[in-house]
């Protein structure tokens, strides 16, 4: 059975405190099927189920760690086996005493393995357990100098798949007079463009129609907005993707959202659509609404 065909399996250990969930929810991000706190003794049955499933689980990423207690020793001896039986990937996340001891500080929560002993206690427990663990790794992430979305933008450029977009971006007409999308990051107003509402020969189309966007588009300042917002928005689209910000929403507006805004809408649409790591849709809010 190929690797296509049985999907890719992901161990996700480390050090408690060295980042564990923000990897867990950028893989779910992902389209990665992740499992939390999963007892090493559950791995075979897991990746029978994956097998099983004929293709319907292809990415799993499986969260190991010691709030497994005793458990967890088995790990080093699971992943021999598993590795003996199909491929599969180990990332191992650590980061510094201090860090570590900061971070727990912060949330005010006990370290799982400090028992009566203090913060530091539990992090040199759990280094000496997981030392054969971190050497059988295949990935290392030192998260010390990470904050959560540096660590998440790491994943992204570890783990997606080759070509996939890195952010989502959803190109929304609207009308004014309906209010405001309330997801907007980002709201233009299209009412400087001569209305065509008011051009009876036109009333009846929309921004869809090739008639009504040569219309919006022969007016004085629309080519040069359209070029020079789309200018604008890609150095806004490139931090995103390194702030790892995964979704947008830009909303064009005109009066009653049907001509300026849906013309608008789609041409900014198709100019960024090229833009690398970009995935683009377009949606009209307020077309149909009487």
């Amino acid at each position: 059975m190929s690797e296509h065909e049985t999907g890719e399996v992901l161990i996700v250990t480390g050090m408690s405190g060295a980042g564990r969930s923000t990897v867990a929810d950028a893989l779910e991000d992902l389209d990665w099927y992740v499992v939390d706190n999963l007892p090493p003794q559950m791995l075979r049955p897991l990746l029978d189920l994956t097998e099983l499933a004929s293709g319907a689980l292809p990415r799993v990423a499986v969260v190991v760690d010691v709030r497994g207690r005793d458990l967890f020793a088995d790990l080093p001896e699971a992943m021999r086996a598993l590795r003996e039986r199909r491929q599969i990937r180990v990332v191992f996340l650590d980061a510094s005493d201090d860090v570590l001891v900061r971070r727990f500080e912060a949330v005010r929560r006990p370290h799982p393995l400090q028992g009566d002993g203090t913060i530091v206690d539990g992090i040199h427990r759990e280094r000496d357990r997981l030392a054969a663990v971190r050497e059988g790794a295949d990935v290392i992430i030192d998260t010390s100098r990470f904050n959560i979305h540096q660590l998440a933008t790491r994943v992204v450029e570890l783990f997606s798949e080759d070509g996939a977009a890195r952010h989502t971006l959803t190109v929304v007409s609207f009308g004014f007079k309906y209010g405001l999308p309330p997801d907007a990051d980002m709201v233009a107003d299209m009412r400087f463009l001569p209305n065509p509402f008011w051009d009876e020969s036109l009333r009846g189309f929309t921004g869809e129609d090739d008639a009504v966007a040569e219309f919006v588009f022969a007016q004085e300042g629309a080519t040069e907005f359209l070029d020079a917002y789309s200018a604008a928005l890609l150095p806004v689209l490139e931090g995103y993707q390194r702030e790892n910000k995964r979704h947008s929403v830009i909303a064009i507006g005109c009066t009653g959202g049907k001509h300026r805004s849906v013309a608008m809408a789609r041409a900014l649409a198709a100019r960024l659509s090229d833009a690398p790591g970009i995935a683009v849709r377009v949606t009209h809010r307020d077309l149909g609404r009487e």
